[in-house]
């Protein structure tokens, strides 16, 4: 890290450091904005790729209260189990604002750690399936590895199956034994 990280991504490298744990926060001249831009950036699978997304459910007064759910790059969120995992029956994706607002960070870079403020954060257990995986560190061409353990601890994450289940796609092979089986595929 010769160079000053960018701002968000010194708030990450903080929050790291504040649980005794140093990131290598690593920057690249195009964006990682999509998990198949960060997968083919670091030279990982698509399921090494960390999604940070932010949901949020309403409140009778004042701002939606924000979630942060990592899944795996293929992944998508089944937001019925998500519903169900947290108890907030009116749970919904955010809009790119309120993510922004509720985090400091855009999408496309937002992080599993170092938001604004404390956020309750859901990860699912398909990260574990991999030793190592990417997530994003503040920006959309910053990211850092970490070990799925790790991630947990530092993002205080309750862990619990919220990713879609998936369905059967043409020939009759559910998408996730499909990727078990081959190369990645496009999300």
């Amino acid at each position: 890290m010769s160079d000053p990280l960018p701002e968000p991504s010194q708030r990450v490298f903080d929050a790291a450091a504040r649980r005794g744990v140093t990131v290598d926060i690593v920057s690249f001249p195009d964006s990682t904005h999509t998990a198949e831009d960060a997968a083919r950036a670091v030279g990982a699978e698509l399921g090494q790729i960390v999604k940070s997304l932010v949901f949020v459910a309403p409140r009778d007064e004042g701002p939606p209260e924000p979630f942060i759910v990592l899944v795996a790059g293929p992944d998508r969120v089944d937001v019925a189990r998500l519903a169900a995992v947290l108890g907030e029956p009116g749970i919904r994706r955010a809009t790119a604002r309120e993510a922004n607002d509720l985090t400091g960070f855009v999408i496309g870079g937002i992080p599993p750690i170092g938001h604004r403020r404390t956020i309750r954060v859901v990860m699912d257990p398909g990260l574990g399936r991999h030793q190592v995986v990417w997530a994003a560190a503040g920006t959309q061409n910053t990211v850092f590895a970490v070990a799925p353990s790790t991630l947990r601890m530092l993002a205080n994450a309750t862990v619990a199956p919220v990713a879609a289940i998936a369905q059967p796609e043409p020939g009759g092979v559910p998408g996730e034994a499909r990727r078990a089986a081959g190369p990645a595929e496009s999300a």
